[in-house]
């Protein structure tokens, strides 16, 4: 799944595709019903943010010395200010610059950063990997199934 975050949707298409008929097959709905709110009832993730759940969970893991000591050396904690700003206590990570944008992006080294920063701060501080799961899966959930829900 890792190996897919990243990637553009026309690569990723093929995926969901096959995800999309599996969940047909399992609810046994047409083929021209909607399948959003299915995947929805099944508590399925997209093929995208699975593979992007993947990588925020190797980056909590590898922030954590949970991880292979390879991947701890790619993510860079971000620079500590001489005056604190409110951002000093938001675990942002550095994101490197590259040349190539379609192959660096893919890169952990860049890619895992940039997910992670965006997270909001209550799932980043998650005290373990497993209540990591929870939320990053309900905060996931709620950014593709445009839910509203509150912490």
């Amino acid at each position: 799944n890792v190996l897919f975050s990243g990637l553009p949707n026309y690569a990723i298409r093929n995926l969901q595709l096959v995800q999309n008929a599996a969940a047909r097959i399992l609810t046994k709905t047409q083929k021209y019903d909607h399948i959003t709110p299915i995947l929805a009832s099944l508590h399925w993730l997209p093929v995208q943010a699975r593979a992007d759940f993947k990588v925020l969970l190797l980056t909590y893991n590898a922030l954590h010395g949970l991880a292979p000591p390879y991947l701890s050396e790619l993510l860079i904690p971000y620079y500590t200010p001489a005056h604190p700003f409110r951002s000093l206590h938001a675990g942002l990570l550095f994101i490197p610059s590259f040349n190539k944008k379609s192959v660096g992006f893919r890169a952990f080294s860049y890619h895992a950063p940039y997910l992670w920063n965006e997270l909001p701060l209550h799932v980043k501080e998650a005290s373990s990997a497993e209540i990591l799961k929870s939320k990053l899966k309900t905060h996931l959930y709620s950014l593709h199934y445009s839910l509203n829900i509150t912490f």
